[in-house]
């Protein structure tokens, strides 16, 4: 798990190598300096030589330099080596989450992906930057102060070595307890993640059902949870100050009475007392730094299983060895297909699905909420993957083709129509990034969309908010709509997307397929008799299953829902999901 997040370390593993040298320096340079402060006081001071203290602390002022330059240094390539982990992670991850399929984004929810490539990425930066500084310098510090202490004098620095052991001990059951809290804290910001996102997401439709105070409410409820679990493990947390403290002072003073009976009887000098003194301050200084490394290495641990999640995710759809890279055709094959969003589930959303359709043809797609229209589509561009059969685009298995070939091939206009922060430009070139303004321009004219673009003062160099807020339902579905003409596929797929437009523009974008796309095969799903009737052949879905597939006449004739859907809509309203009189 470590291994695989600290590969993005990359073009930083110099700076990370730099960072703890300059930390090892500038302990070397701090032990030196209580050394050569006792070596001034008992043979400086105390004996009045002058040159001594000269020369010393000459030396000490040196070491002092060296260790402040070390500092920062380490300072400044640690932060290099943090934030640039931090950088290649977020990239990596973010990259990694563009190959999934929709059955790998399934799993993760949105606000959880977002909390790890932020928080979650932020907090192992930190734990980083400590471990490349104070978990080098801690333990290294510690290990020289306590080596020094025993070389000055053996009796007292057995007071630091129990009480090293007795905080390490106490340090070690407050983390365990404290992990276990944090750990707790993090899935809880994926649901304050996905509150906030929600509420700002449907903020309109907050406001028109006066819901401000329940959404506020809602927030405050996902916002205490966090504050309770950390509460929880700051309160054990909080003992380590008053431990460190009261084992501190407890040291100085058994320090102090011991080394004042020790230099009355001549086995210790007072410089030697000095420096044990300030040995004794570092040594429980870098216990302190190494509860701070280990709080934060215990809320980055539950970040690292995460992260560790996400990028050990594959996906459930992969290029062929060696694939097709050319769409013959517009044709589709689906040759016993059965399909379960679930792996291994004997409850499949098709069931054994036989369609053969040429290229050029209008396919439309008609049937009840919940009769797996979407799904069928969906299997053309391979957004999922087959659970038996085999589905076929221009006489080959789509498994066989590169994705990006197919998916370019297949442009499909989701059910949920997605306009991104931009120009109305921007967003079409999402469909040909090398699109001509004129090409735009014809895409929009085949879309019905050319005639309200035109309205706008800015034309075509409009700017459209995130989400496409700012313009009509029937707006975005148009736009959408010629976003994917303009990749000119061989197959286009309209998931319900003339839903939000009137009967007589859809009309007009039916009439305009037929005239200008004629060798595209298109799909058309639709709840409207209207949208469909005129298609070449129509889909009639019930249950995953296919009740009827004929044209409007045959099945007009032959099928006993097409039927009556038909004359709940021509003699009262009604589609698919509502029956005439209901």
């Amino acid at each position: 798990m470590l291994k695989t997040l600290l590969k993005e370390v990359k073009e930083y593993k110099k700076p990370s190598f730099i960072t703890p040298c300059c930390m090892i320096l500038e302990v070397a340079m701090e032990m030196m300096i209580p050394f050569l402060m006792a070596s001034i006081i008992d043979k400086g001071v105390e004996v009045g030589d002058m040159n001594h203290i000269f020369k010393v602390g000459a030396i000490m002022i040196v070491a002092a330099a060296i260790g402040l330059l070390a500092g920062m240094a380490g300072g400044r390539f640690g932060a290099q080596a943090s934030t640039g982990f931090a950088k290649n992670l977020r990239e990596k991850m973010f990259n990694h989450i563009q190959t999934f399929s929709f059955a790998n984004i399934d799993k993760f929810s949105t606000a959880g992906l977002v909390t790890r490539l932020t928080t979650d990425v932020t907090n192992i930066q930190n734990a980083y930057q400590m471990m490349l500084r104070m978990f080098v310098r801690a333990p290294i510090s510690l290990i020289c102060a306590m080596a020094m202490s025993f070389y000055i004098n053996k009796r007292l620095a057995t007071v630091y070595l129990v009480a090293v052991f007795f905080l390490g001990i106490i340090l070690c059951i407050m983390m365990s307890k404290a992990t276990k809290h944090f750990r707790e804290a993090f899935p809880k910001y994926d649901e304050m993640n996905a509150a906030v996102q929600e509420n700002v997401s449907a903020i309109r439709v907050v406001k028109a059902y006066v819901r401000e105070k329940e959404e506020t409410a809602k927030f405050k409820r996902t916002s205490e949870n966090i504050y309770k679990i950390f509460v929880k493990a700051e309160k054990i947390v909080i003992y380590n100050a008053p431990v460190m403290q009261l084992t501190v002072y407890s040291c100085i003073l058994l320090i102090s009475w011991l080394g004042a009976k020790m230099i009355v009887a001549d086995s210790l000098t007072t410089g030697e007392l000095m420096s044990l003194l300030t040995y004794c301050m570092n040594i429980l200084m870098n216990l302190m730094m190494l509860s701070m490394v280990f709080v934060m290495i215990s809320m980055s641990s539950a970040a690292v299983r995460r992260i560790y999640e996400v990028l050990s995710e594959k996906s459930d759809i992969n290029n062929p060895q060696n694939p097709i890279y050319e769409v013959p055709d517009g044709s589709v094959e689906f040759r016993h297909v059965n399909f379960s969003y679930k792996k291994d589930s004997n409850e499949f959303v098709l069931k054994d699905i036989n369609l053969s359709i040429k290229s050029g043809e209008t396919i439309g797609v008609m049937g009840g909420t919940g009769s797996a229209k979407t799904s069928l589509v969906n299997l053309i561009s391979r957004l999922y993957d087959v659970s038996e059969g085999e589905v076929l685009v221009g006489g080959h298995n789509v498994k066989d083709y590169d994705m990006e070939t197919l998916r370019n091939q297949v442009s499909v206009v989701l059910q949920n129509n997605v306009l991104f922060s931009g120009t109305i430009l921007d967003n079409l070139r999402w469909g040909n990034k090398d699109a001509t303004y004129e090409e735009c321009v014809r895409a929009c004219q085949l879309a019905c969309a050319d005639e309200f673009i035109q309205r706008f003062p800015d034309g075509y160099e409009t700017r459209i908010e995130q989400g496409g807020t700012n313009v009509s339902g029937g707006q975005k579905q148009r736009l959408c709509i010629a976003r994917a003409l303009l990749k000119n596929p061989k197959i286009l797929i309209l998931d319900d997307s003339t839903s939000a437009v009137d009967t007589a523009t859809d009309a007009k974008i039916r009439k305009a397929f037929a005239e200008e796309i004629p060798n595209t095969t298109k799909f058309i799903i639709a709840q409207r008799i209207s949208s469909v009737q005129n298609a070449d052949r129509i889909i009639v879905m019930e249950n995953g299953e296919i009740h009827g597939f004929g044209t409007h006449e045959e099945l007009l004739e032959n099928n006993e829902i097409y039927h009556e859907v038909y004359e709940s809509q021509t003699k009262g309203g009604g589609d698919f999901d509502e029956k005439a009189g209901e």
